[in-house]
């Protein structure tokens, strides 16, 4: 596994992985959330960030993180490379290269709650209404010391 810059010609590889694992991880989003999301993520998250692949020797992109001022913006792994240690590997070289120390999680999706708590960090805060303003609880979470 290797991690890559992510470039413009990986954006509809990277929206199938982030539905895909979005229906995989997140049963508590309506589907309404998800039309109206994707489009979104295309044409504007993606390069709203510094975004980073996860590529398999035959260089198929499994996975993806993406960073703007230290937080970790997003981080999707595609559902049958799930709990393969992808996600670990590209929270590490995010920490490591990109300066990502903080994160916000839906509250609703305790796995990622407990995978980032498990690579280090800590919930210092809580926000009831998600950053469209819908009311999916965010916990905000801060690299705790290493």
């Amino acid at each position: 596994m290797k991690i890559d810059t992510a470039s413009q010609d990986d954006y509809l590889a990277l929206i199938e992985i982030w539905e895909k694992s979005v229906r995989t991880t997140h049963d508590f989003l309506p589907e309404e959330n998800i039309k109206t999301l994707k489009p979104l993520i295309l044409e504007h998250y993606f390069d709203a960030v510094d975004l980073r692949v996860a590529k398999t020797d035959k260089e198929d992109i499994v996975g993806f993180i993406g960073v703007a001022d230290h937080n970790i913006e997003m981080l999707f792994i595609s559902p049958e490379y799930r709990n393969c240690g992808i996600g670990s590997l590209l929270l590490k070289n995010a920490i490591q290269f990109q300066g990502a120390t903080k994160v916000d999680v839906n509250e609703q999706n305790p796995d990622a709650t407990g995978f980032y708590q498990h690579l280090g960090f800590d919930v210092i805060g809580r926000s009831a209404l998600d950053g469209q303003g819908n009311p999916f609880p965010l916990l905000h979470m801060v690299l705790g010391e290493m």
